[in-house]
């Protein structure tokens, strides 16, 4: 083994010498002394070599090492200090200022664009933006919406689990919806109201609250399923939430009315369907009748949930459900611009293909 090393530093040797211009020398380096080299290779050799005859093994690659690195230096220097060949062609200044790309190269993501006129169709409806963590608590996730311990929603196998639920009693995991952020804005405004008015610096809270809140949610979340044309494991959701003392569903129903015909058009139409979930009662699903395109019928589309906050959500929050009532709701971002653009599949949204996204 230490005779091949001896080989193979005499023909670094020979062909250094050869190497007359600078393409020769970056063909040499990157033949001995590269990442992929011959020295790189001998020194995953070692693995082959005796036990015994190791360390000098060891010894022996590492001095070649170290002599063909100051043979190279010494060669470049005597070619001008230039060992990788120049590119030919144009030369070109990159202090100059870019040019504007006419295939509209950096464009908004189409998620990206929804998520902000999402945002902007509510701010106009006097919502505010909250948001949370991604990485989130058993608690918050679940226990503060009225999902109790046994809820087959809450099976390992349905979520993105950190800790093992079995031996942690609060689990960090991956957000399974954004309803999260719901449950830590209230939170945050009964901690405020109580902290200003111990201040002197606020009114006295009444039922845990000194207002309404009005907000909106955007943001990732993340379930185990099956990726197929509508399923992800990643995927946007936006949440919506507003707490008053007299909220009921007409002025639920009335603003996702609202919302519908200024995203989708004044001829769309919306359909609430009873349902169940945990954290609101009563509870209904929300199909959109819209067209997709101006040459194709309307037709229904579910893109979410919604109802009135459950009254134990608001008491595992801070607030007093016989002073305040509120609606929540929550769409998913992709099922809307799949939508409004007429996309087939979910996949292509995350696929990063110029020819799709450029089309849009």
């Amino acid at each position: 083994m230490l005779q091949t090393l001896d080989v193979l530093e005499q023909d670094a040797t020979r062909e250094l010498a050869a190497a007359a211009d600078a393409a020769s020398l970056e063909a040499w380096r990157n033949a001995f002394i590269g990442p992929k080299g011959k020295i790189k290779l001998a020194m995953g050799a070692m693995k082959d070599v005796p036990k015994e005859q190791r360390p000098a093994y060891g010894q022996r690659v590492n001095a070649i090492a170290g002599s063909l690195e100051e043979q190279y230096k010494a060669k470049l220097e005597s070619l001008g200090g230039a060992a990788r060949p120049v590119a030919k062609g144009p030369r070109v200044d990159v202090t100059e200022p870019g040019v504007i790309q006419s295939d509209g190269i950096g464009r908004q993501h189409v998620i990206t664009r929804v998520r902000d006129e999402l945002v902007d169709v509510f701010g106009r409806m006097g919502f505010s933006v909250a948001t949370g963590p991604e990485l989130e608590d058993d608690e918050h996730n679940f226990i503060k919406l009225n999902i109790p311990p046994d809820h087959p929603a809450r099976d390992p196998i349905d979520n993105f689990y950190i800790d093992d639920p079995a031996k942690h009693p609060r689990p960090r995991m991956l957000r399974s919806q954004t309803s999260t952020v719901q449950a830590r804005v209230m939170e945050k405004h009964v901690a405020d109201a109580a902290k200003a008015f111990a201040a002197g610096t606020g009114p006295q809270p009444r039922g845990g609250l000194t207002g309404p809140i009005k907000i909106i949610a955007p943001g990732r979340v993340y379930r185990p399923d099956t990726v197929d044309a509508t399923h992800s494991f990643m995927f946007h959701q936006i949440e919506g939430l507003y707490i008053d003392s007299h909220v009921s569903m007409v002025e639920l129903k009335n603003t996702l009315l609202q919302f519908a015909r200024a995203y989708f058009g004044s001829e769309a139409e919306i359909r609430l369907r009873p349902t169940f979930f945990p954290f609101t009662e009563p509870s209904a699903e929300l199909d959109l009748r819209i067209r997709l395109r101006a040459d194709q019928p309307l037709r229904w589309m579910e893109v979410g949930g919604c109802g009135l906050v459950h009254p134990h959500v608001l008491q595992a929050c801070g607030v007093d459900p016989e002073v305040w009532c509120g609606f929540a709701f929550g769409f998913g971002i992709e099922r809307l611009a799949m939508g409004k653009y007429a996309i087939p599949d979910i996949r292509m949204l995350f696929e990063n293909d110029l020819r799709f996204l450029r089309q849009l």
